[in-house]
């Protein structure tokens, strides 16, 4: 290979797709830190300030961990429902025969490990979490996969992105159904009316990003006002972003790429930072707690044995041809258990009360470290050698998700 196509490598050693993962094991670590040290009080004391945004008195007021939670992650719910068009539109889920397949592994590896998690917490009344192992980091999980670098086949890449995706798109109905305590009619009227403006700009094929984030941040208000979570507006904007402005050209990938770089090393980070801090004193209490259990097995077993199975099945029904083998498959899917920031999303949306936080947050990162450590062994072992795969980057579909297009590289050096 020569070095205009070899992958690029971050300081000299890490694949650029594996960077947004290691950012959000290091934001991670950094709370890890933070909170067991003098500087607690300080960490707690910022995150509990209450902010609020708009008129004085109509203004919303919220916690500055919530803003985190609900305002900046919406943004990413808008990075995640542009990269779920695109691969409804254009990718492996555009094909109704091939969608089959990553759909009903996702639909197994979502389901098996509700039902791990509901077998230990529900019992003692933390079943409202069952939530919490069902959903999939797309960037982490591909980052990770990133490490075995050309070993793994565009195919197997493909699969584990679709998978992800349905997942998070399942994630993203629960977070809109499950997790709505009161609905506010009249607020919710008024979204529907906002949503109607934007898909008639979608109809019209108005390419301008910037008015459709103006008028998205007017549907996080409604949305957020109506009881429903203001993250779901980020979705619905992304869903009336075109694919294809009357030019042909394509506002959707554009968009990506814009706010790709946000997402990925900026707001994941963030809230990773806001969300992961563990209070190690005591914490070795909450590692036979129900939360803790149910969070780590759902992930650590019940993705693997939901998504291999699941797709196996599926295979053999339709006589159709797996993406790998059945133990290759069996590492893609334990890699799907790395939930880490959908998992802890989901998790702060579940429990309110401040003690679960602890053993929510042991249970994801157990999870998600076995979960990374067990799907890259098992592909190591099971994986063709370096250079016996035929690898190309206009037949990797996750390349978008993860870095920056060619053809967006040269416009930014353009400009």
């Amino acid at each position: 290979m020569s070095d205009a196509s070899a992958p690029k490598k971050a300081l000299g050693f890490l694949p650029e797709e594996a960077v947004p993962g290691t950012l959000l094991v290091l934001a991670a670590l950094a709370a890890m830190l933070v909170v067991n040290s003098p500087l607690a009080g300080l960490y707690h004391a910022i995150l509990d300030t209450q902010v609020t945004i708009g008129p004085t008195d109509g203004g919303i007021e919220m916690k500055f961990s919530y803003w985190i939670k609900n305002g900046l992650m919406a943004i990413f719910f808008f990075f995640v429902g542009l990269e779920l068009k695109r691969e409804l539109l254009e990718g492996q889920l555009s094909n109704p025969a091939a969608a089959i397949l990553p759909i009903v592994s996702a639909a197994g590896g979502m389901a098996v490990p509700a039902l791990i998690f509901l077998f230990f917490a529900a019992p003692a009344g933390f079943g409202n979490g069952w939530a919490i192992p069902a959903a999939t980091d797309i960037a982490f999980a591909l980052g990770v996969l990133s490490l075995l670098g050309n070993r793994v086949p565009p195919a197997l890449k493909a699969f584990l992105l679709a998978v992800a995706v349905v997942d998070d798109l399942g994630a993203i109905v629960i977070v809109a159904f499950s997790y709505t305590e009161t609905l506010h009619l009249n607020y919710l009227v008024q979204a529907g009316i906002v949503l109607a403006v934007l898909i008639a700009m979608n109809r019209f094929k108005v390419r301008a990003i910037g008015l459709y984030v103006l008028i998205g941040v007017v549907l996080w208000v409604f949305m957020h006002q109506s009881g429903v979570s203001g993250t779901i507006a980020g979705v619905l904007v992304a869903a009336c972003v075109p694919m294809r402005d009357r030019h042909d050209k394509s506002p959707l990938h554009e968009a990506e790429h814009d706010f790709r770089p946000w997402v990925l090393f900026g707001i994941m980070p963030v809230f990773a930072f806001a969300n992961a801090g563990v209070d190690l004193a005591g914490a070795e209490k909450y590692l036979t707690h129900p939360v803790t259990l149910g969070a780590a097995l759902g992930l650590v077993l019940g993705k693997p044995i939901g998504i291999a199975l699941s797709g196996f099945a599926a295979a053999k029904l339709m006589r159709a041809k797996l993406p790998g083998t059945f133990p290759q498959m069996v590492g893609v899917a334990c890699v799907a258990g790395i939930g880490f920031t959908m998992s802890l999303f989901i998790g702060a949306l579940a429990f309110k009360d401040p003690s679960l936080a602890t053993p929510t947050r042991l249970g994801v990162y157990t999870g998600s470290v076995i979960s990374a450590i067990l799907g890259l062994l098992i592909l190591f072992r099971f994986l063709p050698s370096a250079g016996k795969v035929a690898h190309t980057e206009d037949e990797d579909e996750t390349a978008p998700f993860i870095k920056a297009e060619p053809i967006f590289e040269a416009r930014d050096r353009a400009d």
